[in-house]
């Protein structure tokens, strides 16, 4: 018993430590979506960059996206690069749309936005077409940045268009290289 209270007290003062008020909570998420927005402004020059800039330089990232898994940086890059050189470079006037972005702060260094989003934009021969999905992603904060550290993204299937490689959807976290294959 003389250990229990002790033990008691000092998970109280833990936990303590990591509440957060609702402005706290409030700032964050306010930060968050401001980070999150500018990232993905496709009207500004840098695209690549900003969308890579989420995610830590060094340090795991974990990502999940169109029934694979990467654990790579440079992996993530590279699909980013790959999704924006082949499909992205085929919209015209394209529009980022945040439709939702919802915040769970768990602490003053860890946050998760599960969000959804359309990107209206016209293919190669001037015809509408929309790419939309969602995104769950978990940050971290490290000194005054948040970084993504896990995500998982789910796009909506393809409407049919008649220009297979404005179709495709992928962001935000792209299309991930092909996994190697296994041999046989």
């Amino acid at each position: 018993m003389r250990l229990l209270v002790p033990l008691a007290l000092l998970t109280l003062a833990c936990s303590k430590s990591a509440v957060v008020s609702i402005a706290e909570r409030q700032a964050i998420a306010d930060s968050l979506t401001r980070q999150v927005k500018a990232a993905y402004d496709v009207t500004k020059p840098g695209l690549e960059q900003r969308l890579l800039s989420l995610y830590p330089a060094t340090g795991r990232v974990v990502s999940a996206a169109g029934g694979q898994v990467i654990t790579s940086r440079d992996t993530l890059a590279m699909g980013i690069k790959a999704f924006w050189e082949n499909v992205g470079a085929n919209m015209r006037e394209p529009k980022w749309v945040w439709d939702e972005m919802l915040f769970d702060v768990l602490s003053p260094s860890a946050a998760v936005m599960t969000a959804t989003y359309h990107v209206p934009h016209l293919t190669p021969n001037n015809q509408p077409h929309t790419i939309a999905g969602a995104w769950t992603a978990v940050f971290e904060k490290r000194g005054p940045r948040w970084f993504v550290i896990q995500e998982h993204l789910s796009d909506l299937p393809p409407a049919p268009a008649a220009d297979s490689a404005a179709a495709h959807v992928m962001p935000p976290g792209m299309q991930m290289p092909a996994a190697p294959k296994k041999p046989e």
